[in-house]
């Protein structure tokens, strides 16, 4: 896989979402640079790394990466994840002994009913208007109004992004040749699986966008049904991908939840995360009854 390392310090996995690449992590990239060495991939059909020669889904993902960390010596990485890599950093500790410590940001996979079928139809009207706009993106991404048009549904603050990064990242989703097979694998494909309490040791935080309009904020609570040993973060100003719209926060939350110690990753998590799960606990005893 294409990947790029920089920084010092402890290694630090960083896994993009559906059609992106590891420019996606621009707005962080540096701060945490500073702190920890960062190895930022193309994962297989996105950016330059050429597509799986058979299946692409989160299962095929997840042993690609496996099988690049063995290779370099990464294994028990720290990950970090966005969207579909999320869920895919989610996987990777579900298996256990392949990374350390995961922050999950906004994840797919979790969600029901219409969600699903509204997740798919939207990006994939998404897509295809990006591609009838391929030449004449990076002037509409120029634009404050061609940004808040295009990224509506992905973040909370469009029009305030630097241009050339979410012109890097649509014309990345354009170029990307995993694309449609791998939206169709996240939307209808595999269910997410999940790991019972106490299964995973490291520290595992899942954050979560209040204004996400890509994975609704109440799938919330069945991520931290599958993953109890979970803990929540509320992005309170965010869309999709709060390293986008909250770049200090998102940096600061990966450096406290990731330093060794789930007290330091609690000072930064949501109290409403026991909520969440009373309520899925008790939703679960609901459907169990009818």
């Amino acid at each position: 896989m294409h990947h790029v390392r920089c920084g010092t310090g402890k290694p630090l996995l960083l896994l993009h979402g559906l059609g992106g690449h590891w420019k996606s992590w621009t707005p962080i990239l540096a701060d945490l640079a500073a702190k920890r060495e960062v190895i930022a991939v193309d994962l297989p059909g996105f950016g330059r790394t050429p597509k799986l020669a058979g299946e692409t889904s989160i299962r095929t993902l997840a042993d690609e990466t496996t099988a690049f960390l063995h290779a370099n010596n990464l294994s028990g990485i720290d990950a970090v994840g966005s969207s579909m890599g999320a869920r895919l950093v989610l996987e990777l500790a579900r298996r256990g002994g392949i990374v350390g410590g995961v922050v999950a940001l906004n994840p797919g996979g979790f969600w029901q009913g219409w969600e699903r079928h509204a997740f798919f139809s939207s990006i994939y009207l998404s897509i295809r208007l990006l591609r009838l706009l391929r030449p004449v993106l990076p002037a509409i991404c120029a634009n404050p109004v061609g940004r808040a048009l295009l990224l509506a549904q992905f973040s909370a603050r469009p029009t305030r992004l630097a241009p050339d990064t979410v012109s890097d990242e649509l014309c990345s989703y354009v170029a990307s040749t995993g694309f449609d097979e791998l939206l169709a694998q996240l939307a209808y494909g595999e269910e997410q699986q999940g790991a019972p309490r106490n299964s995973i040791a490291h520290p595992l935080v899942i954050g979560w966008g209040r204004r996400d309009r890509v994975c609704f904020p109440r799938q919330a609570r069945r991520a931290l049904a599958l993953f109890p040993d979970a803990q929540l973060h509320w992005f309170d100003r965010c869309g999709h991908f709060p390293h986008w719209d909250a770049p200090s926060e998102t940096t600061q939350l990966i450096l406290s939840a990731l330093s060794g110690a789930r007290a330091t990753a609690s000072l930064a998590v949501s109290h409403d995360d026991d909520r969440l799960r009373q309520e899925e606990r008790l939703s679960l005893q609901l459907r169990s009854t009818t």
